[in-house]
């Protein structure tokens, strides 16, 4: 890719990041709670309940715009690779990285390529139940989390609760519906020396279940 085409793009991404949550503010007027953690420019790795496509995008909105820059989704490559427009989408706008459940080589294994992000001193928001989730309760966690956490331990993983967004961009709907929405950071969780990756998904579940603010109903 040539220099002009590089400086389209990062124009484009950029154009797009601040577009989206500007969209993200007027639609939602997403409120950032910190609880046990604060903003910050150190490397990350979001994790969050995911209910819609809008998601990422809800949670990006309540990062600095330095932050936004180097903060990239993990998507499915099954959705959103299945057409050029939706991986134009994804990667060209939206900055997202796109993975795929039906790997084949080690160059396109998960973890190798969330690795090579981070190793380039960008953050990560992922979604650990691996799948859309319009349920009041979490699913059980996939074991990327822990081997995120194992392969580099000096990274903080956030848990982040994102309320409402479910209501705001429905499962099947293009349009946003104006609703308030909240997303809750929580404190950085970690490994804990000989703790097994069961009992570690399962508390990282749990931490990030408990920053639900309204626990009983989800309207």
């Amino acid at each position: 890719m040539s220099k002009l085409s590089l400086r389209t793009y990062t124009l484009l991404q950029t154009v797009t990041s601040v577009g989206l949550s500007a969209m993200a503010w007027a639609v939602t007027g997403v409120r950032p709670i910190w609880s046990g953690s604060e903003p910050s420019d150190r490397q990350r790795i979001y994790f969050a309940n995911h209910t819609s496509h809008g998601d990422f995008i809800l949670l990006s909105a309540c990062l600095s715009e330095a932050e936004r820059a180097k903060t990239h989704a993990i998507a499915a490559a099954e959705y959103w690779g299945k057409s050029r427009l939706r991986r134009f989408i994804a990667e060209d706008m939206l900055s997202s990285v796109l993975i795929s459940r039906t790997w084949t080589s080690e160059a396109e294994h998960p973890i190798s390529i969330m690795l090579s992000v981070l190793d380039q001193g960008h953050s990560l928001i992922i979604f650990p139940e691996g799948t859309r989730n319009t349920s009041d309760e979490l699913l059980p966690f996939r074991s990327g989390l822990y081997n995120l956490s194992m392969a580099r331990p000096d990274i903080e993983l956030i848990p982040c609760w994102i309320e409402n967004m479910s209501r705001v961009l429905p499962k099947g709907q293009f349009l946003p519906v104006p609703l308030l929405c909240r997303v809750v950071f929580g404190a950085p969780v970690a490994v804990a020396p000989g703790e097994e990756r069961r009992a570690f998904l399962q508390r990282a579940r749990a931490e990030l279940l408990a920053l639900n603010p309204r626990p009983d109903r989800d309207d």
